[in-house]
């Protein structure tokens, strides 16, 4: 079971082009021993992955997708959410942001976190109540 304390060191194996960046990150944002917001930590990392894309330089992308979906199979249930709010929904974001169509990322999506990534377009869509849950009945 992957916990928490895991995530961030996944993605860095996966993505070895944001050490440095992480590294400075951690230095300008935290004081040492400080306790790191994960979820404000992302979307430095999201943005990294962003700009690869934009530079056409996508060859970690495939290990990246393969960490996120193993945190949507094989997380706990804080990774498992982390994998769909923190990692996905920062994404679409972003990409939002910068005008990038989903499709690009979507590709890259295996089984269980293109699940996820489509349970929050439904939720920003008005489909569902919350991420997850039960489409909304026409009236």
């Amino acid at each position: 079971m992957i916990e928490k304390e895991e995530i961030m060191e996944r993605l860095l194996i996966a993505v070895p082009s944001y050490t440095n960046r992480y590294e400075r990150y951690i230095q300008a944002n935290y004081e040492l021993g400080e306790e790191r917001l994960i979820y404000v930590d992302i979307s430095d990392f999201v943005k990294h992955v962003i700009e690869c894309y934009q530079r056409k330089n996508t060859d970690e992308f495939d290990a990246l997708f393969e960490v996120i979906e193993e945190l949507h199979t094989n997380g706990d249930s804080f990774v498992k959410e982390f994998a769909t709010v923190g990692i996905l929904e920062s994404l679409q974001n972003q990409l939002l942001d910068e005008n990038i169509e989903y499709i690009e990322f979507e590709k890259c999506l295996r089984p269980e976190s293109k699940r996820w990534w489509n349970h929050v377009i439904d939720y920003w869509n008005g489909k569902t109540p919350y991420i997850g849950g039960p489409i909304k009945e026409q009236s």
